[in-house]
């Protein structure tokens, strides 16, 4: 199978699972990147940097239409992360590779693991400045130093911490994502290797595309059963890629 193929069909599935699941998807990108495209550890979370930032910017216009997102609260709450991102992208490129995969499995595996998890009821809470300032700072140092979005960790967060329902926490979390992907770009400019093109705008293209059709998926199949099957994935991944290092 072509690398142009393979692109374009792991950018469609990484499409179909954040247009479905509204968070989460690009957890697939590095795998893919590295084991389907042979990128390199660190090129694979710059290159997902740039295709979360991507599908995240496009994602955050359909919401803003709709009203979903809340713009003073996402900015607020994106400050907190910009250096931590930008810190943390700046890092990735003097970390040993096995330490970065290894890393980026936990987290793979933790997100797996909140998605099996039934979610809890959130009472509602004042916001407190401190607590929001301290989710903001950790979501961008992920974002900074694995390459992912982080949807899964800013829905909970923009929900329980702030008390935005749950469709405008997704549709701000889109607005934190695009910012903190942007910082940490900016720190990698110039370290993230061979960044490879001919296989990031196929990839970013395809995911693009395929998240409407993701959204749609959404309306027809159950939102249990999809983040289900899609945690089974990604602890199937998670498990690959600490063997990938251990062994």
């Amino acid at each position: 199978m072509s690398v142009l193929i393979l692109a374009l069909v792991a950018g469609a599935v990484v499409g179909l699972a954040l247009g479905a699941l509204g968070g989460g998807g690009s957890v697939l990108a590095v795998p893919a990147l590295i084991y389907l495209l042979g990128f390199t550890p660190v090129a694979a979370t710059t290159a997902s940097l740039i295709i979360v930032t991507v599908t995240s910017a496009t994602g955050l216009v359909a919401h803003a239409r709709d009203g979903n997102v809340a713009w003073r609260t996402g900015v607020l709450f994106a400050a907190a992360g910009v250096i931590p991102a930008f810190l943390a992208g700046a890092a990735t490129a003097h970390l040993p590779q096995a330490a970065l995969t290894a890393a980026f499995a936990v987290l793979a595996a933790a997100a797996a693991v909140r998605m099996l998890r039934p979610a809890a009821p959130v009472a509602p809470q004042g916001v407190r400045p401190a607590k929001a300032a301290a989710a903001g700072a950790g979501l961008g140092a992920v974002t900074g130093f694995l390459g992912v979005g982080g949807g899964f960790l800013a829905v909970p967060a923009l929900v329980s911490v702030l008390g935005l329902r749950m469709r405008t926490a997704v549709g701000t979390s889109l607005l934190v994502i695009s910012v903190n992907s942007l910082a940490a770009l900016a720190a990698r400019s110039g370290t993230g290797g061979d960044l490879r093109w001919e296989v990031i705008a196929p990839f970013t293209a395809a995911a693009v595309l395929a998240a409407w059709d993701g959204k749609r998926l959404a309306t027809k199949v159950s939102g249990g059963a999809l983040q289900r099957i899609f945690a089974f994935v990604l602890l199937g991944v998670a498990a690959f890629m600490l063997a990938d290092v251990l062994v």
